[in-house]
Order: C-alpha cells, then structure tokens, then sequence
C-alpha cells in the first residue's frame, strides 16, 4: 500500500491520455447507468486499467477486481486502486494457485453473491463460472480429466475444492450473472465455440472486433509496447538483428513493425495465405520458422496458439536467442518442457531466463513465455487503451440496458457506436474531420454524421 501515492500520480497522468473513457464518464456520472451493478474484471491490472475501473465505479457500479496474468499487474496501480476502498486481487509475480484464488475471490461479491457483469480478458472468469457450473450439473468428466499442463489442474483443484465446501455456488452465481464483454481475439475464439456448441451460459460481446480495439490496440499497441518490453528485459541492440515474428494477424503486423522500425531483418511465419501476401506484399521475407533456425536472433509468437516455438526448435536456434510471446496465453511456446528437458536454467532477472542446454549453446525466455510488454514492461500506451477500454464500457452498458432482452450468444457493438469512440480521440491528436457535403452523403448513400462504412466493410 506504500506505492498507492506514486499509483495515482500516474493514473492523474494517464486519464489525460485517454480522452474516450474520460468523456463517456463525464457523460453518464450523473445519471449513474450502472448503479450498484456488480462487476467483476479479469484484465490485466494496469494503470490504464485502473482509469477504467474509476470510470466504472464513477458510473455506479461495484466492482471487483482480479489481473488475468501473472506477470502483468502494477504494483503501485493495484495500490493506488484499493486505497480508493476498490476491492483488487493482483500482484505482480503471482504463483498459479494464487492467480486462480485472486480470480475466485474477484467473482466472490459480499453477502454470497457473484457478479451481475463480467469483464474478461481471455476469458478466465468466464472459463471457472462455466466449468464449474458443468460440475454442479452433474458433469465431472473434465475436472476428473488428464491436464495437459500445470495450470489446468489448478483449475479443477479450485473448482474441486469449491464444490466441496459450496455445492450449488455456481448456479447461484449463473442466476444472477446478466453478461460479459470479452477483450481479446482469443477470448472471444473460446465464446464462439461455447455459443456453437450450446453451452455459453450468458449474452457476450465481441469488444476484440470493434475496430477501434483490433485495429488499435492489437496493431498500434503492440507496434510500441512489443519492442519496450524486449529492450527493458534485454538491453539488446535490435538494430541489424534478425527477428522471427510468428504470424501477421493484427498483433504480427504492430511487432513487425515494432522490430522493423527500430532496424531489424524481419521474417514473418504464417499458416493462412492472405496473411503471407500481406507480408510479402510488405516486404518482409516469409518462410518457416524451421528454415529461421539458426539465423534467427529474436523470436516472437503472436498467434494465441499452442505449440508455436517447440523444445526441438529452440534446441537448433542460434546461441543467446531471445524467445518471447505477445499472443494472449502462455501455451505457444513449450515453456514447461523446456523446463523438464536438460537445459540448466538460470534466473538473470525477473522474467529473464537464460537456458543451456548440453551443447552448450543459450536462449533467453522472457515472462516466461506469457505477455512480454506486460511482464517485461507496463504494457500498451494510455492513448491506445482508452480506445479499448472505451469500448469495453460501453459493452457494459449495452448488456446492463439489454440484460432483459439479448440471449446467450455473441454480439458486437454497433459501427456507431466504434465510429463514435473513434470520434472522443481526434481532439487530443489534433485531427479535423471533413463533412460531407449533402449531395456526397447521397451519392454513397451514408448519413452527413456516419457511419460510414457498411458492417462487413474491412479497414
């Protein structure tokens, strides 16, 4: 709690930075759309994170909060936010058992209760309310199942124990819980599948989708923050370098360019066609990561796969190697075997590891394989953020306002309302928007005040 005075004085700092939460929390304080509205987040606990959780509660809700990784809560964030009497479960360097204790007690309202909304980063609140709520109803096969890493049996552990001491928790919680508003690409890949398969228990909004969160955060986010974390963690000279980045959806493209603008030989790997070409068309050489082995000096998965960099790819990599992930989970580097294999591991600093192995070449892993900007560094820039977090505010409201009408599925805010974020940003940076004149509105067929473009338009 000694670090609460330095926390502010940056969240002071921040919400200059991020005009979209600002207006919208100016907007609507005074009416209060979300009063006592329980609200539980499973999102990184970051300064920019603690400008949304102060919009929330400034919008009347009541809030828990938990961090969705291990690595990337600000202690002075976390600080300044409970001193402010916002319950907060996160600190930097968390252990597993302590990360899914700090998400169950963020979902564990007073008086018994859970949360009435959600807002979830990759999905971890969402992932124990469902898997639990599957015990209380009779199905225990995945809690009883072979995990395939560490971090799923301390989940069914949790889940185990809970349904030990409270046999009905999660339906209770289910009852009441009106929706959840997912912010990544990965998240919302998990929501969809739940949705198809007829097991997603509540309404869900796609924020990942909004153009004012994918083409900005995963882009221009990771353009800065990819190179910030491998230079804070490093201190390595990128310039010349060759650097390896591991798909070129939006976050491939914002680390691409991160590397590229700093002096790099950047290579791009990628499954999907029109991704290669985009690359190609870029000029950035594209091939195999196998074909990279031994040349490659920095690697970077950004796919939210599994298994991207194996233990037989950093074996063959070039010494002293930097390997690292911005891809939301920690599962696309084969960090646990690379730690039950024969290379000797030494700790150089925290979240900087560097691995020998018997032939005597070395690699670092950095963050261990989870979120590098977040656990090397402080994440996305405030600008950034306030466009994603913009949105995931006004996904609250929509469920709180539709929570009688919208049905378990998975929706998406409207072109609207993403042009309208986009619209609280221009001011800050200095742009002036041309109006259309009537006989343009007409010509294409758009309202003179938007939006612009059609839903299936791709920017």
């Amino acid at each position: 709690m000694s670090l609460a005075e330095w926390g502010r004085k940056e969240i002071i700092v921040a919400e200059k930075e991020m005009p979209g939460l600002m207006a919208i929390r100016q907007k609507y304080a005074a009416s209060k759309p979300l009063k006592d509205v329980r609200i539980t987040g499973s999102l990184h606990m970051t300064i920019q994170t603690a400008v949304l959780i102060e919009t929330l509660v400034d919008l009347g809700a009541s809030v828990r909060w938990a961090s969705c990784n291990i690595f990337s809560t600000q202690d002075h964030a976390a600080a300044a936010i409970a001193a402010a009497g916002i319950p907060v479960f996160a600190w930097k360097g968390e252990t597993l058992e302590e990360y899914w204790w700090c998400t169950d007690q963020a979902l564990s309202h007073p008086g018994g209760l859970g949360p009435q909304l959600i807002v979830d980063d990759g999905g971890d609140a969402t992932l124990l309310i469902h898997k639990g709520y599957q015990l209380e109803k009779g199905d225990a096969a995945w809690v009883n199942s072979p995990s395939t890493n560490k971090e799923e049996q301390v989940i069914k552990n949790l889940l185990k124990k809970i349904h030990a001491e409270s046999p009905t928790r999660w339906q209770q919680v289910v009852k009441a819980w009106k929706g959840v508003s997912e912010e990544t690409t990965t998240g919302v890949h998990r929501l969809y599948k739940m949705h198809e398969a007829g097991k997603l228990l509540v309404p869900a909004i796609n924020v990942n989708d909004s153009v004012t969160k994918s083409k900005f955060d995963n882009l221009y986010g990771c353009r800065e923050s990819l190179a910030d974390g491998i230079k804070r963690a490093t201190d390595v000279m990128v310039a010349g370098k060759v650097a390896v980045v591991c798909g070129y959806g939006d976050v491939g493209k914002g680390s691409a360019h991160s590397l590229r603008g700093l002096g790099a030989r950047v290579i791009i790997t990628e499954i999907d066609p029109i991704n290669a070409l985009q690359a190609a068309m870029e000029g950035y050489e594209v091939t195999t990561i196998e074909d990279t082995l031994g040349r490659g000096d920095i690697y970077v998965t950004t796919t939210g796969n599994v298994s991207v960099i194996t233990l037989e790819h950093m074996r063959r990599m070039k010494d002293q190697a930097i390997v690292c992930n911005i891809g939301h989970f920690d599962s696309e580097i084969q960090v646990d075997r690379l730690n039950e294999s024969d290379a000797r591991k030494i700790e150089i600093k925290p979240q900087v590891d560097m691995y020998t192995f018997p032939s005597g070449n070395s690699l670092f892993i950095l963050a261990e394989g989870r979120l590098v900007n977040l656990g090397c560094a402080t994440g996305h820039p405030s600008f950034v953020m306030s466009n994603s977090f913009s949105n995931q505010t006004l996904a609250q409201l929509d469920l709180w306002a539709n929570k009688d009408t919208y049905k378990p599925g998975v929706y998406v805010l409207s072109k609207k309302l993403d042009e309208e974020v986009a619209r609280l940003h221009l001011q800050k940076i200095g742009v002036k928007l041309t109006t259309l004149t009537r006989e343009q509105a007409d010509y294409i067929g758009v309202p003179i005040e938007g939006p612009f473009k059609a839903d299936h338009y791709r920017y």
